[in-house]
């Protein structure tokens, strides 16, 4: 028999070889999943800027869901179609702008919120090609939580103009179909 000199760190390895086995085992491969989605667009108009080139933005969010057993997934991919009038592909168009990917409990009534999280997307939405264009692409990692049956994904982009003196305002987006 082989005995060790440093017993507690031998069953400290040990433990955190199976606890890292165990989590990955418990955690379906997003592949795996069958998730539900729903998809809306909406033209925003930029507050921060008045002048006459235009200067709204289409954004198309689709919202997915996906559940295993007791566990429900959700993400959302974000698409914009932005104005390409900013004179520089590094205009400060933003003071800050997140998506908020929710998972909602489906009741009579208000449906509570059982987990969300948000997501940075004002480096993303900024970024320009060479010529000024600013359209995107950006999908959230995946949230998961426990929840009864009828939950759903929810999203919410929130947008803060650059110097529009109103902070961020909300934009609510269609919700993914129950799993």
């Amino acid at each position: 028999m082989h005995t060790s000199k440093y017993p507690l760190l031998a069953a400290a390895a040990t433990f955190a070889v199976i606890a890292a086995t165990a989590s990955a085992a418990a955690t379906p491969a997003a592949a795996t999943l069958s998730y539900h989605c729903s998809t809306s667009t909406q033209t925003i108009d930029d507050s921060g800027y008045s002048g006459p080139a235009p200067d709204n933005w289409d954004v198309t969010i689709q919202t997915c869901a996906a559940r295993s057993g007791g566990i429900v997934y959700a993400y959302a991919d974000v698409k914009w179609d932005g104005p390409s009038f900013y004179a520089t592909t590094h205009a400060t168009i933003f003071d800050g702008a997140k998506i908020r990917v929710k998972i909602m409990q489906s009741r009579e009534g208000t449906d509570p919120v059982v987990a969300e999280r948000d997501f940075q997307l004002k480096e993303h939405l900024e970024k320009a090609t060479s010529s000024g264009d600013r359209d995107g692409h950006y999908r959230t990692p995946v949230i998961s939580h426990q929840a009864g049956s009828g939950a759903y994904g929810d999203t919410v982009l929130f947008l803060d103009w650059h110097k529009d003196g109103h902070g961020y305002r909300d934009h609510d987006y269609k919700g993914s179909p129950t799993v």
